[in-house]
């Protein structure tokens, strides 16, 4: 497993919430290793003018000011694999990466499962390449209250290079199926937070991507209007989101009138960005109920022959 660093104070404390108060303090530090990391050929990001960083805080790993996109793959045992895939996409409202709590950790517990798993680092908007700066930017953007960025009037727009990293993620794990014990038609998604948006956008807008199963974890839950062929989507949140939770629950019904396969988890506590932190929040059992999920779905068990 790599292991590194994360983001700005009041980012950290608000997205991704804290396990313990006395690891809060910011430590920058060097670019890890990321031996299996492939460059994705989506180009460097446009414009971009501050270097990629990563930071540790609260025990994990963080990274920001991503220019190039990459995918790491983390691949069950031989002889384990059902055939099935997942791509990760962490969290960090467009401007960080929760590369270890909502990344590496993830994709290793699929792996375990026998799913392939594969952590998309996505290019990212930038933020000021000095950490105090970083820390101001980030404290201008949530101000002391727990209130959600206005939406974009064209999301795909807006993320046009992170639906691009999605497709191409899609496309490459495609591409290598054979090598990677993958069926191509088995091919899901699964985002937290930032990253659930990104996932739905890919299953809405991505075009050729068209995941075959999408996991939204503490991801808005904003009304949308499904294709008739939606794919099945699992959801979790915590009651006291201070982001999500409050807004409603459009997007369950959304795919739940267009009788297409949703299950929705809504825990009583857990806040924003719990992702694999050990807490003693019921939320914590969000990816037994995922994978239970999973394999309700057969994607836990090697397809029958068609």
């Amino acid at each position: 497993m790599i292991k590194a660093g994360f983001p700005a104070l009041l980012l950290a404390y608000a997205l991704h919430a804290p396990v313990m108060a006395q690891n809060d303090k910011m430590s920058p530090i060097a670019t890890p290793a990321q031996p299996n990391a492939i460059t994705l050929d989506t180009g460097a990001l446009p414009g971009a003018t501050a270097p990629e960083a990563w930071h540790r805080q609260y025990n994990s790993v963080f990274t920001r000011n991503v220019t190039v996109a990459t995918l790491t793959p983390f691949l069950p045992e031989a002889g384990k694999a059902s055939g099935a895939a997942v791509i990760v996409a962490p969290g960090g409202g467009f401007r960080t990466l929760s590369m270890e709590n909502e990344g590496w950790q993830v994709a290793q517990a699929l792996a375990n499962k026998g799913v392939a798993a594969f952590v998309l680092k996505y290019r990212l908007n930038q933020t000021p390449a000095d950490m105090a700066g970083f820390e101001r930017s980030m404290a201008e953007m949530f101000s002391g209250t727990a209130k959600r960025p206005p939406a974009p009037q064209d999301p795909t727009a807006a993320y046009a290079p992170q639906i691009a990293d999605a497709r191409a993620a899609f496309a490459l794990v495609r591409a290598r199926a054979g090598e990677w014990h993958v069926d191509p038609d088995r091919v899901g998604m699964l985002g937290f937070s930032a990253g659930a948006m990104l996932t739905m956008m890919t299953a809405l807008h991505g075009q050729d991507a068209k995941p075959a199963f999408i996991g939204n974890i503490y991801g808005p839950l904003t009304t949308m209007t499904p294709p008739a062929d939606a794919p099945p989507l699992f959801i979790a949140l915590a009651a006291d989101d201070p982001f999500f939770a409050n807004s409603g629950y459009g997007l369950v019904d959304s795919w739940r009138k267009a009788k297409r396969p949703v299950e929705f988890h809504l825990f009583e506590q857990g806040g924003h960005g719990f992702g694999m932190y050990p807490k003693t929040t019921t939320s914590t059992g969000w990816f037994d109920s995922y994978t239970r999920w999973l394999a309700m779905h057969g994607y836990l068990q090697p397809a029958k022959p068609r």
